[in-house]
């Protein structure tokens, strides 16, 4: 394996591991009106259980972005001017979604935390339905130019296959939040997101498999059948476990099905990272796109050094935050109160 080629796989890795960490806070936020109805307690509830560690799972996405940049640039540069408005939208439904979540606490205030409860589920359900339509364009491909530039208009990115993809990732990650939620948290909470993980455990499989489907006998290659099975086979485990209260399985169960289904996309992919739709002769490949050889060297030495340190403290924050929280664990709110005068 070249540098190009295991620069592309890293980049991967680490979308697969923000799908997974990140997926279940967006589907967290996305459940938050649903098991927190009626008790802002509720409410804090599902919102502490991601409190500690969303933060953290972002960083999964800041680095696949600066890896794409460095190792990429021309993918990266293609990317987000072609896809501009949509991921202008991502990041200001993150940035809305961050400032709900930081600000919630600070005013006492029923209305303030009921605007804030609405950018948390704005903040998530954007990027949960958009993160699949993006990646479902990489693999269909776009109008790219000779110039390495994207043409046409929006409807040429809506295409049924992509806004399936959307759908897709939309409800996987509903219900990979789901089983996390069943994991984290006891009580009346917990037996309300059990409930909405069995609801949600049907439509998901059928969507999400049409989608990997459709993908495989499309797009896809011979060993990406084995990226697909292996996503079926985790929803096969999420249903089994959760019925049997098995809950640190069932969410075995949905990571293997939102790394199986990331597989399946990257894998759909390669060589190329954004194919034309108007001549293969423009396509974007990892050979045409990547930087120059000694820059992919230094920064395979700094990935080598600084990766296990990250992971071994992401580890550890979860394994602090390990427990279990229940209504009857959160005090009152002791926000501040501001005025007109402050």
């Amino acid at each position: 394996m070249g540098l190009q080629e295991f620069w592309f796989v890293l980049i991967g890795v680490l979308f697969t591991g923000y799908f997974v960490l990140e997926g279940f806070d967006f589907g967290v936020g996305m459940l938050m009106p649903i098991l927190g109805k009626g008790s802002d307690t509720r409410r804090r509830v599902v919102l502490n259980t991601i409190g500690p560690v969303w933060d953290g799972n972002e960083v999964w996405l800041i680095t696949a972005g600066g890896a794409m940049f460095a190792a990429f640039p021309e993918w990266y540069a293609s990317m987000f001017s072609g896809f501009y408005l949509a991921l202008l939208l991502l990041l200001v439904a993150l940035i809305l979604r961050i400032c709900a979540i930081e600000y919630r606490a600070k005013i006492n205030d029923p209305k303030w935390r009921a605007w804030c409860d609405v950018g948390i589920g704005i903040g998530s359900w954007i990027p949960a339905l958009a993160w699949g339509w993006v990646f479902a364009n990489l693999v269909r491909g776009v109008p790219l130019n000779a110039d390495r530039q994207i043409v046409g208009s929006v409807w040429d990115l809506l295409s049924p296959y992509a806004l399936l993809g959307g759908l897709a990732t939309g409800i996987l990650f509903a219900l990979h939040g789901a089983v996390f939620l069943v994991l984290k948290t006891g009580g009346e909470v917990r037996a309300d997101a059990q409930r909405v993980a069995r609801l949600l455990l049907v439509p998901t499989a059928v969507v999400v498999g049409a989608f990997g489907l459709w993908t495989q006998l499309a797009y896809g290659t011979g060993w990406t059948w084995i990226a697909l099975v292996a996503a079926v086979l985790g929803l096969l485990l999420t249903g089994a476990a959760n019925a049997a209260g098995r809950d640190g399985w069932a969410f075995v169960g949905t990571a293997i099905t939102v790394i199986g289904a990331t597989a399946l996309i990257v894998g759909s992919m390669f060589p190329n990272v954004l194919p034309s739709t108007i001549d293969p002769m423009f396509d974007l490949t990892v050979y045409n796109a990547s930087s120059s050889p000694y820059t992919l060297k230094v920064m395979s030495w700094a990935a080598v050094l600084a990766t296990p340190v990250v992971l071994v403290y992401q580890g550890w924050t979860y394994w602090v935050f390990r427990k279990r929280l229940t209504v009857e664990q959160i005090p009152a709110p002791t926000g501040l109160t501001l005025t007109s005068g402050d």
